[in-house]
C-alpha cells in the first residue's frame, strides 16, 4: 500500500529522543532533555505583543501564499544590508519554518539521481529530505582535524557532474563551529569551477555566535558573484524564540522563489497571519532583546563547559555558535555497564536516558559516530543535574 517515499521515510530522531524523554517524564521520573534545539527562553515581548494586536484586530484570515508583503519587504531589506547585495520582495518566501523551506527547495530543484553533498556531522533532517526529492544525499565526513568543517579540497574531491545541490549550515547543528570568512572563501573559488552546483545556506543560527559579531560570516560576503546560486534560508525560530509560531524564509534567485511559492500555495497554502505579523515585529524592533538572548547564551555556555571539563571520559568540542555542544564519548567504548559493552553513541545515549534520566541525541543520527549533541539552551539547574548524572555514569562504567 505504501509508495517507496513512505518506506524511505524516517523519523526526526531528535524529536524522537525528546518523546521518549516526555514519556518517562509523565511516568513520573525527573529526566533532564538536552534533546531539542530550542530556547528554554519565551518569545520576544515584541513578536507576542505583535501577534496579539493581529488577532484582536481580526488579521486572522489567509494570506499570499509567498508571504505578506510587508514581511517579505523587510526580509529583503534587511538581507541586502547584511550582505551588501540586493534583494526584492519577489525573491523572498516565507514558509511554515526554515526546515519547510529547505524541504521546498530540494524539491523545487532535483531532479531523479542528482546528488546533494552534505557535510557531517550534519542536521539529522537533510538526507531524509533529499531523498524525499529523489535526490542522492552524498556525505562528506568531516572529523575534529577539520573542526568538523568542510574543506575546499574534500569539496573538490566529491563534486560530481551528477551534482546539482551544496547544503551549508553555519553555525553548525549539532557542532556550534563557524565556518570563517577565509574557509568560505575557499570553498567558493572551488563552487565557481563548478557552475552545476547550487548551494543551500541554512542560516538559521546566524545570529547566535559568541565572538561578539552581529552575525556569522557568509558565503555570499566572500562571493557575491555567487548570488544567483544561493539559497540564504533563515528563520525567526532561534533568533527570536519562536519555534512554535512556524515562520522561516528563503532569498534567492526569483525563478526559484516563483516556484518554491507556488510549491507553498499547492501544500501548506500561506503561514498563519498572525505568526507572520509576529515575526515582522521581531525583525523591526526584536534587537535589543536578541542581544540579551546571546548574552545569556554566552554565561550559560561558558558554565556548562566547565562543568563538562570535569568529566573524565567526556570530551566537549567549544562551540563558537547556536547552542549545542558537540560531545565525544569515545572513551566510553570498551567499557562495561551492566554487563554491557559500550560500543556506540545510540548505546550511550539510550543508557543515560533509560537509567541516568539525561536526554542526549547520538552521534550516529548526524552521521558521524562516536559523539553525543546536547543543547545548552535550557536551565542552569538542570544543566547541573546533567552533568552529575554523567559524572555517576563514568563511575559506574567497567
Amino acid at each position: 500500500m505504501l509508495s517507496k517515499k513512505a518506506q524511505l521515510l524516517k523519523p526526526s530522531p531528535t524529536m524522537a529522543m525528546a518523546a521518549k524523554a516526555k514519556e518517562l517524564q509523565a511516568q513520573g521520573h525527573d529526566v533532564v532533555s538536552l534533546t531539542v534545539g530550542e530556547p528554554d527562553w519565551q518569545t520576544f515581548k515584541v513578536a507576542s505583543q505583535a501577534g496579539i494586536k493581529a488577532i484582536e484586530a481580526g488579521f486572522t484570515k489567509y494570506s499570499a501564499a509567498a508571504g505578506i508583503i510587508e514581511l517579505r519587504e523587510e526580509i529583503a531589506k534587511q538581507a541586502s544590508q547584511n550582505l551588501g547585495l540586493k534583494y526584492f520582495a519577489n525573491e523572498v518566501v516565507v514558509g511554515a519554518g526554515a526546515k519547510f523551506i529547505l524541504f521546498s527547495a530540494l524539491q523545487m530543484l532535483l531532479d531523479q539521481g542528482d546528488e546533494v553533498l552534505i557535510p557531517a556531522p550534519y542536521w539529522v533532517s537533510y538526507p531524509t529530505m533529499a531523498e524525499l526529492a529523489d535526490g542522492l544525499p552524498k556525505i562528506i565526513e568531516c572529523g575534529p582535524q577539520e573542526n568538523f568543517k568542510l574543506t575546499a579540497e574534500a569539496l573538490k574531491k566529491q563534486i560530481t557532474a551528477k551534482t546539482k545541490v551544496l547544503i551549508l549550515c553555519s553555525p553548525s547543528n549539532p557542532t556550534g563551529m563557524v565556518y570563517t570568512s577565509e574557509e568560505l572563501y575557499k570553498i567558493a573559488q572551488v563552487l565557481k569551477s563548478h557552475p552545476h552546483v547550487f548551494i543551500l545556506s541554512d542560516d538559521i543560527y546566524d545570529r547566535l555566535i559568541f565572538d561578539g559579531e552581529k552575525r556569522a560570516p557568509h558565503i555570499l560576503d566572500v562571493a557575491p558573484e555567487l548570488k544567483d546560486r544561493v539559497l540564504v534560508v533563515n528563520g525567526a525560530s532561534k533568533t527570536y524564540s519562536m519555534t512554535g509560531w512556524r515562520v522561516g524564509w528563503g532569498i534567492g534567485p526569483a525563478a526559484l522563489m516563483k516556484v518554491i511559492g507556488d510549491f507553498c500555495s499547492q501544500s501548506t497554502s500561506n503561514v498563519t497571519s498572525i505568526s507572520q505579523v509576529a515575526a515582522l515585529a521581531a525583525l523591526k524592533e526584536g534587537e535589543a532583546e536578541l542581544k540579551e538572548a546571546v548574552d545569556k547564551l554566552k554565561v550559560k555556555k561558558a558554565k556548562f563547559q566547565k562543568q563538562l571539563s570535569e568529566l573524565k571520559l567526556f570530551k566537549a568540542f567549544d562551540p563558537q555558535g547556536a547552542f549545542y555542544f558537540w560531545v565525544s564519548v569515545e572513551n566510553c567504548f570498551g567499557k562495561t555497564y551492566e554487563g554491557q559493552t559500550l560500543k556506540d553513541s545510540k548505546q550511550i545515549a539510550n543508557l543515560l536516558l533509560d537509567k541516568f534520566f539525561v536526554a542526549t541525541v547520538p552521534g550516529v543520527e548526524f552521521g558521524s559516530e562516536g559523539y553525543l549533541r546536547m543543547s545548552f539552551a535550557t536551565s542552569d539547574e538542570a544543566l547541573e543535574k546533567a552533568v552529575q548524572r554523567f559524572k555517576d555514569f563514568e563511575s559506574a562504567l567497567l
